[in-house]
């Protein structure tokens, strides 16, 4: 509402859209004043059903963990780059893969610093100041001059004087060299006053029958001051500075175009390493399931000399073989992401063409937030660049309105001249007679009216620059609409998907105990070595993998909640703590880097 209050829209005539546009926002908060206190996203703990006991629990939390599977999948490695560098395998070129760690606060901040995206939209608040001051210069002081040399030679008729003979055709002959000097400006009532100084210089070149002319040479001085003013239509600083005031809304729609382009970056480099952190969770978890897999695949090829016929033999093979395809896809996806990821960043060190595979540092957090509906609605309102434009919107809309009222009005324009002029034989003596105004050649005052009859084209403009206005009023009610509405769709995800960890969560801790107790049978001799008991356990380890992957997702999908709930409210420039300013085109002329977005 603050981008209201100046300009056309601060105006008594405007009073009835600022309340549409008040009304607007209202409507949509009405439900969220009922209940404006923040509170905290709870859940509960399913897992307490299982009826575990806390050595059991500890025994899951420790050997059927994702988070402890890295370490004993490539045990010749301390570090976790070279662990995931030995599940990943080779490149491309076939040389072991160069793996790098990157934490997500430096994903962000390497992105809003070489983004192309973001180095584009930067451009644009610099072209529209540009074109502010082409507008404000409008009204600056002009200095005009001109020189003008002519040389003629033109014949006429002569008349015969008796006794003495003539007539027939003669050439009359001069030179002459015109020039002025002068300021000139417009001003922002729609007048237009100037000044000049002119002098002209004549040498006629006298004929045998024609008289000659004094003083000859002779040089004529004259100062000319015009005021041309629209008294009606153009008049007024409201009309003369709209064009101005519509270049600074574009400045100002450039600015928060910039604004969302780097909200936009760093919710979708959060998002994209998201998807790195579950690409690298996944890899790591069907590597457990492959290693477990080929555990049982041994077991059952040791059982062909009691019960274990070829076509259960095959079947564990096969099973084995789908969860080596499933790792070398896993492999893929890490490759991909990394590489979705430094396009994003665009980091000179990691470039896209590089081979190096970025290794996500940070973990997907399992936090509640607190929050309160009424002020997510009315932070993203007041922070949300794209409602910021509908405002603008409807301020063009204004001026507009405003210009097209004033064309309906009849021309009525003034114009005033004076002109004292001074003739001598040299230019000193000319300027002192134009000086003491011995002479006033002209001075004139007079108006002219034109208004075309029934104004059609008046009365037609100014009624589609209402409706523009209108529409304007309507689609800022759209935009706050849309804010609303993702909000809460936002916030809607960030509650589900935060309940959605739990049962994830305990999903994964029955499989895992199911999967333990199996184990538990098995090594007491409770069951045996069976085929169908080593099949059982492939199933159950496919259960748990998958299990372990839903908790992944679960809690990958919370993170992302979060983040879209920030960029719903406009806020994710805050959360990321970055710095937004605005580089002026000396900054970009310069070459300057985009390091001052980044505190």
């Amino acid at each position: 509402m603050s981008g209201c209050s100046s300009g056309p829209l601060g105006d008594q005539s405007a009073m009835e859209l600022r309340s549409a546009v008040r009304s607007a926002v209202e409507r949509e908060l009405v439900d969220a004043q009922r209940n404006p206190a923040s509170h905290q996203i709870s859940r509960r703990d399913s897992a307490s059903e299982l009826g575990l006991s806390e050595r059991v629990l500890e025994q899951l939390n420790s050997d059927y963990n994702p988070d402890h599977y890295l370490p004993g999948l490539a045990p010749d490695a301390t570090d976790p780059s070279d662990q995931i560098a030995a599940l990943l395998g080779t490149d491309l070129n076939d040389r072991p893969t160069a793996v790098v760690g990157v934490a997500l606060e430096r994903a962000v901040r390497a992105s809003i610093r070489h983004n192309l995206d973001i180095q584009i939209a930067r451009f644009g608040p610099a072209l529209r100041e540009a074109d502010v001051v082409a507008a404000q210069a409008a009204f600056d002081w002009a200095f005009v001059s001109s020189l003008e040399w002519h040389d003629t030679d033109q014949p006429r008729s002569s008349s015969s004087i008796p006794g003495f003979g003539g007539g027939g055709v003669v050439v009359s002959s001069d030179q002459r060299v015109n020039g002025s000097v002068g300021l000139e400006r417009t001003f922002l009532t729609g007048g237009r006053f100037s000044v000049n100084q002119r002098y002209g210089y004549t040498d006629t070149r006298p004929t045998f029958f024609g008289s000659t002319a004094t003083p000859d040479p002779s040089t004529a001085a004259s100062l000319v001051v015009e005021l041309n003013q629209p008294l009606l239509r153009g008049f007024g600083s409201d009309v003369g500075r709209a064009d101005i005031r519509i270049r600074e809304n574009a400045e100002r729609r450039a600015i928060a175009q910039l604004e969302q382009s780097l909200i936009s970056t760093a919710t979708s480099i959060e998002n994209a390493y998201w998807d790195l952190v579950g690409a690298h969770r996944d890899l790591v978890i069907l590597t457990k399931l492959l290693e477990r897999g080929e555990e049982v695949r041994d077991d059952i090829r040791v059982r062909q000399v009691l019960d274990a016929d070829p076509a259960q033999v095959a079947d564990a093979v096969a099973n084995v073989e789908r969860r080596r395809a499933d790792v070398l896809r896993a492999q893929r996806r890490v490759r991909a992401a990394s590489d979705a990821l430094k396009v994003l960043m665009n980091d000179p060190r990691m470039p896209v063409g590089g081979d190096i595979v970025l290794q996500p540092t940070d973990s997907a957090l399992d936090q509640p937030i607190s929050f309160s509906m009424l002020d997510a609605m009315t932070t993203a309102i007041d922070h949300r660049p794209d409602i910021r434009e509908a405002i603008l919107s409807i301020s063009d809309a204004s001026i507009r309105e405003l210009i097209a009222k004033n064309a309906k009005l009849p021309q009525l324009d003034l114009t005033a001249q004076l002109t004292m002029v001074g003739l001598a034989e040299g230019m000193d003596d000319a300027t002192s007679d134009q000086l003491e105004r011995e002479f006033i050649d002209n001075f004139m005052l007079g108006l002219l009216l034109r208004q075309p009859l029934g104004n059609r084209a008046g009365e037609a403009g100014y009624r589609a620059s209402r409706l523009e206005r209108m529409q304007s009023v309507v689609a800022y009610r759209k935009a706050v609409q849309q804010a609303i509405a993702d909000v809460r769709s936002a916030l809607d995800d960030v509650v589900t998907n935060y309940r959605l960890i739990d049962q994830a969560r305990t999903t994964q801790l029955a499989a895992a105990e199911a999967l333990r107790t199996l184990l538990v049978k098995k090594e007491l001799g409770q069951g045996g070595y069976t085929v169908e008991r080593l099949n059982l356990e492939l199933g159950q380890q496919a259960s748990l993998a998958a299990a372990e992957r839903g908790e992944v997702q679960a809690l990958l999908d919370y993170n992302r909640a979060v983040a879209r709930l920030h960029l719903a409210m406009g806020t994710a420039l805050d959360r990321n703590r970055i710095n937004f300013v605005v580089p002026d085109a000396n900054q970009l002329l310069d070459g300057e880097s985009a390091e001052d977005l980044v505190p």
